[in-house]
């Protein structure tokens, strides 16, 4: 849920103009970051998690599968991994600034590569002109 005065966050891929998360929580501490999607029971479809700074992940203690895809400064994917099982780790991805945490099966459609554009938007900003800045909370043009 977003903090007060902030609206709720959706991940978007720009080239083909599906919402890949409609409800992306963002942890703000570093406990929260750390704690990510552990022990929680499921993951819906639709929903996600942008931890930021991060670059890279365990699923320990996890029950489900993810899909990780780790974005560099400008949200471009630097890699993606699809249905990540239980108890794995990606210890480093180098070039990678945030990871978002996905229900499994929801890249692989997309077939995601090095360099694609994915956008971080707020709720009713439809047209994509703006994106998320995780530094500031604020928000800012898309490069």
């Amino acid at each position: 849920m977003p903090a007060r005065g902030q609206s709720r966050l959706r991940l978007v891929h720009p080239g083909s103009g599906r919402v890949l998360a409609s409800r992306l929580e963002v942890p703000r501490t570093f406990v929260g970051r750390g704690l990510g999607l552990m022990f929680r029971r499921t993951l819906e479809e639709g929903s996600g998690m942008w931890i930021s700074p991060c670059n890279g992940i365990h699923t320990f203690f996890m029950r489900f599968p993810i899909d990780a895809v780790f974005l560099d400064r400008r949200q471009r994917v630097v890699r993606a991994y699809s249905s990540l099982g239980r108890w794995r780790v990606v210890p480093l991805v180098f070039g990678a600034r945030s990871v978002v945490e996905l229900p499994a099966g929801t890249v692989a459609p997309l077939a995601l590569s090095r360099g694609d554009q994915l956008t971080v938007q707020a709720e009713g900003d439809i047209g994509g002109a703006e994106s998320a800045d995780r530094s500031t909370g604020a928000q800012s043009p898309a490069p």
